[in-house]
């Protein structure tokens, strides 16, 4: 039987006051509806928030053990802003084998990979919290730090136990649940030195997973780099370009769509080796299949030395000198006896009723906010 969600972590655009307006109003609808969930926030929300909302707020200490340490703590992620909020909430989890199930809501700036708006908030919660979750919850003891709260005006859940599905009357279940999830695959990357030593192996194997991309890029050096590109351990070419992109299926709508790389559906397992400004008309973006090892090694001849390595837009410490490489195979996703481990598990639209057909988010955000084929000049009528 599985149980209601207990431990929420909600993530915000940062520095947008309507977000945060809006975030107070979520967060409130949810406490007073669903008293048995706590409400979890990163330690700079929980430190603008805690004071503002009438209910006890937790957080953790950021560190080394955080990523699984969330893993194992979290129920749900809600993200209230754009695309970057969504991927921000992801990188909290990129060192972590599983990712628990992320609601997003729609409110930055393009927002292509939030499914919800926000004024459905309390209509997508309802589906999500009655269409099923994990089969187990973490309570909240001392592993997740407690900020200083007012006093809560709202009464305590009174049986203050877990709340399974078969307690709740018009649950969604089956083939009619409302909620449904689309496993998003995510990347898995590491670094190495020109001894093949790992780099940066301080968290568990010292893989880091990205759901967009991992990039390469001359940064603020004047030359073209000069990068040795092998597919299943098997050179293919010496690229002479400003970098290199390795994108997941969700990233082929980000960076790599904008270096001229292929769309490609988040269900289709692959990956996508983009070229930023080749030297060359003749390198072309490939798709390959996801498990397809990819190794960008820094070549000896480059001019400049070092080149910047970004994943999902976040450059990491150590630049890539000459000799160095990155290694990235799409993350395995295997059922377990826990669910599914791996990929980030993202809630879309289900079917809504026998005679209608669920929302495929994907093209309309293709048709509505991509303007996927748009003409040029003036519409006819």
């Amino acid at each position: 039987m599985a149980l209601a969600p207990r431990n929420i972590l909600v993530t915000k655009k940062k520095r947008t006051p309507n977000i945060t307006e809006s975030v107070i109003e979520f967060t409130t609808h949810i406490r007073s509806t669903y008293p048995s969930i706590n409400i979890v926030f990163e330690p700079e929300s929980a430190r603008e928030l805690h004071h503002q909302l009438p209910f006890p707020v937790y957080t953790y200490n950021q560190g080394p053990g955080t990523p699984q340490h969330l893993s194992d703590k979290t129920d749900l992620v809600c993200t209230l802003g754009g695309d970057g909020t969504l991927l921000r909430a992801s990188s909290l989890f990129s060192h972590a084998a599983s990712v628990p199930p992320v609601l997003s809501f729609a409110m930055g700036t393009i927002g292509f990979l939030g499914e919800f708006k926000f004024r459905e908030y309390k209509r997508a919660f309802r589906e999500v919290y009655m269409s099923g979750a994990p089969d187990t919850y973490s309570t909240l003891s001392d592993s997740l730090e407690g900020v200083p709260p007012r006093l809560p005006t709202s009464p305590e859940d009174p049986l203050d136990r877990p709340l399974s599905y078969a307690d709740i009357r018009g649950k969604a279940m089956g083939s009619n649940r409302t909620a449904r999830i689309l496993l998003r695959n995510r990347l898995k990357v590491g670094v190495f030195g020109p001894d093949g030593t790992r780099i940066g192996g301080a968290q568990g194997d010292g893989d880091t997973y990205a759901l967009n991309e991992v990039t390469l890029h001359r940064g603020s050096s004047p030359h073209l780099k000069i990068i040795d590109v092998y597919i299943n351990n098997r050179f293919l070419t010496e690229a002479v370009a400003d970098g290199m992109i390795i994108s997941s299926p969700t990233g082929s709508t980000a960076y790599s769509l904008s270096s001229g790389g292929s769309i490609v559906h988040p269900l289709v397992p692959s990956l996508m080796l983009t070229p930023i400004c080749p030297r060359s008309l003749s390198f072309r973006p490939l798709v390959l299949p996801s498990e397809t090892p990819i190794t960008l090694r820094l070549g000896e001849k480059n001019r400049g030395r070092e080149v910047e390595v970004s994943i999902d837009g976040k450059t990491i410490t150590e630049k890539l000198g000459t000799g160095m490489e990155v290694r990235i195979a799409g993350e395995e996703v295997r059922k377990s006896d826990l669910g599914w481990q791996g990929g980030v598990p993202s809630i879309v639209r289900g079917t809504m009723g026998k005679e209608d057909i669920a929302e495929d988010h994907w093209v309309g955000g293709l048709n509505a906010l991509l303007k996927f084929n748009y003409p040029f000049g003036d519409q006819e009528p």
